[in-house]
């Protein structure tokens, strides 16, 4: 069936905070989900209109007015508002909803082009709960409806050449909208509250007491954190092709592409395409640059699956659009007895080895691509990437290089919530290790480190930096308050984990640390590589097992630092090999002058190592022949 190109009214709505609610209870979020979704078909049929698709927490409708989009969207809100008012806080299923008029392409029943991108950008724009529209929207229903708008400005939005007139539907202001001209109206409204009544009784698992309170709804501007744009690249997820021959395997790699797209979305820094703008694409061959490109997407992930019997083989392949080049690929052979299992395993590498974080294929390439640009080029986002990762970044030479990095974005962009964690991190690991020559003190740091998080409380790496700035101030309730934040906004991310897997087995809980950093290792041992291995270390000296812990930290990656050098000094004196703890000890004292055991001593106590524990380590280190002096 040829294309063809028309003016529509285009709905995108999405669930705000899907994620969270799938990782507490995915059966019944599922459940209260399609009962959402059959509601809006409903409603959006009784308005003239017709779902395109609805993938996952995703509904993308269009109308062939604006103003019968306008009324569907703010009935299904209010109808939603009704079922929500008998849900517990942390259930509730608020919709943000988009709605754009402009040109769009069909296609096999398919819509995309700028009208479709424009309404997706709104819906991320969009208030739980609430409609955004655009001014194109906002110019065919002004005066039409009796509710009202708040102008938000013209907003710049991911991909889209010209600013975007933005208005948010003010809720509560116009107590009624029209409904629309159908026998069935009057019997619609029950049937939509009774599927959100019934969704909310199936989440909460109990019956909640059906008084109606009204709803109040948050506040949020485009200013708030929570509605940021990403600031880093774009992704597309092309569907993953079964390659098995057997139609009835299409599950497993829709799945597979699913919960790809689900994981990638946690990372605040990526822009990832929604699955309805990818899955136009599913079945066809495809010029993966000429496709990135049409998507306005930096990179482009695709893969195949093929199953047999008893044994999955997956591939993947990250694709730079604009050169066409292999940033990244790996296969996975798996056994397939538990299906599910392998698809989330897969999922989560993919995920953890491409996504956010400094050792992922994403920020390598992109740090490689800003280190190519010309200084006039380079943005905010750029000098980050620039800040976190070069060779030798993790050294007391380099430190004054990275610091100069982050300025320079600070500079360009002062209210900038990723760099500011960045900078406060990096001084705090300055401070710990003694690489700043001027170093604040502790409470400054500790007050860096909440500034940003104030910044931007949905970023797991914000809650990150705050863990590290208390746990350096020997504050472990907070540090676990805010350990566990990150980890439940990013539980798969190969870089937090073996960091803070690190922390937690240094401060006594070995097994809950250990645990983690090598969950955090399999999942990408590039991210998790170097805290991982340090846990690792300090836990077979704990055992006894003073060979492996040396062999451990033999695959340390970074050896240049004497944190690292340190070691061996501890486990060649365990183990008799006194010319090589001294040794390793001269390699200590050229690293840092300043070197000693008293140092060490402090900087044991700073990791909040239990105090028998490290009292045996300074024993070991006597044992060199280097003692704490008084």
């Amino acid at each position: 069936m040829p294309s063809t190109r028309k003016l529509a009214a285009i709905l995108s709505a999405d669930v705000f905070g899907y994620s969270r609610m799938m990782g507490e209870d995915d059966r019944a979020t599922v459940e209260a989900l399609n009962a959402c979704k059959d509601a809006m078909r409903t409603l959006v049929a009784e308005h003239g209109g017709r779902v395109v698709d609805s993938p996952g927490d995703e509904m993308l409708a269009e109308f062939p007015s604006a103003l019968e989009a306008v009324k569907a969207a703010v009935e299904i809100q209010r109808n939603f508002a009704e079922g929500n008012a008998m849900r517990p806080e942390s259930r509730k299923m608020r919709w943000r909803t988009g709605i754009n008029l402009g040109d769009v392409m069909e296609e096999n029943g398919a819509l995309y082009g700028d009208g479709v991108n424009i309404a997706a950008r709104l819906q991320s724009l969009g208030q739980p709960g609430g409609v955004c529209i655009s001014g194109t929207v906002f110019d065919q229903v002004d005066g039409k409806l009796p509710i009202q708008f708040e102008a938000a400005g013209e907003q710049a939005v991911k991909n889209i050449a010209k600013p975007v007139r933005v208005y948010h539907w003010v809720h509560g202001k116009g107590l009624s909208v029209p409904p629309a001209t159908t026998k069935r109206s009057s019997s619609r409204r029950g049937l939509v509250i009774s599927a959100a009544v019934a969704a909310a009784v199936v989440v909460g698992g109990v019956a909640w007491q059906s008084m109606r309170k009204p709803v109040s709804q948050p506040t949020l501007t485009a200013a708030d954190p929570v509605l940021a744009m990403p600031s880093g690249p774009t992704v597309a997820v092309l569907p993953f092709v079964n390659m098995s021959g057997d139609t009835s395997q299409e599950y497993f790699s829709d799945g597979l592409t699913e919960d790809i797209i689900t994981e990638l979305a946690r990372f605040k820094d990526l822009y990832v395409l929604a699955r309805n703008t990818t899955y136009q694409y599913k079945g066809q061959a495809v010029d993966v640059p000429v496709i990135g490109k049409k998507l306005g997407a930096k990179y482009v992930l695709e893969g195949s699956v093929r199953k047999s019997v008893d044994q999955v083989r997956i591939t993947a392949q990250l694709i730079d659009v604009q050169n066409g080049a292999h940033v990244w690929t790996e296969r996975y052979d798996r056994p397939a007895q538990d299906i599910f299992a392998v698809q989330k395993e897969i999922a989560d590498r993919i995920a953890a080895t491409i996504g956010g974080g400094q050792f992922t294929a994403i920020t390598i390439a992109g740090r490689q691509a800003a280190s190519r640009k010309a200084p006039t080029q380079l943005q905010a986002y750029d000098y980050v990437l620039l800040g976190i990762m070069f060779d030798g970044w993790w050294t007391k030479a380099g430190y004054p290089k990275a610091k100069a990095y982050l300025e320079k974005a600070l500079e360009l962009d002062p209210g900038y919530a990723r760099a500011k964690q960045e900078y406060a991190y990096l001084m705090l690991l300055g401070w710990i290790l003694g690489w700043e020559p001027t170093p604040a003190p502790p409470e400054t740091l500790k007050k860096n480190a909440i500034r940003a998080l104030e910044l931007d409380p949905s970023d797991p790496w914000n809650h990150r930096t705050a863990a590290f700035a208390y746990f350096y101030d020997h504050q472990l309730a907070a540090f676990d308050r805010e350990a566990k934040t990150a980890l439940e906004m990013a539980p798969n991310n190969a870089e937090l984990l073996g960091q803070l897997g690190f922390l937690y087995a240094a401060s006594g809980q070995w097994a809950h640390g250990i645990a983690m950093a090598t969950k955090g290792h399999n999942l990408n041992a590039a991210s998790a590589g170097g805290w991982y291995h340090a846990a690792l270390f300090y836990d077979f000296y704990r055992q006894g097992k003073y060979r492996e812990a040396l062999e451990i930290i033999k695959q340390h990656p970074n050896q240049g630092i004497v944190e690292n050098q340190q070691k061996y000094v501890a486990v060649y004196a365990e183990l008799g090999d006194m010319e090589s703890a001294r040794k390793y000890w001269n390699n200590c004292l050229e690293l840092d002058p300043k070197w000693s055991a008293n140092r060490l001593r402090e900087i044991g106590r700073l990791w909040n190592f239990p105090k028998d524990y490290w009292d045996r380590y300074m024993q070991s280190i006597a044992k060199a022949g280097y003692r704490v002096t008084q």
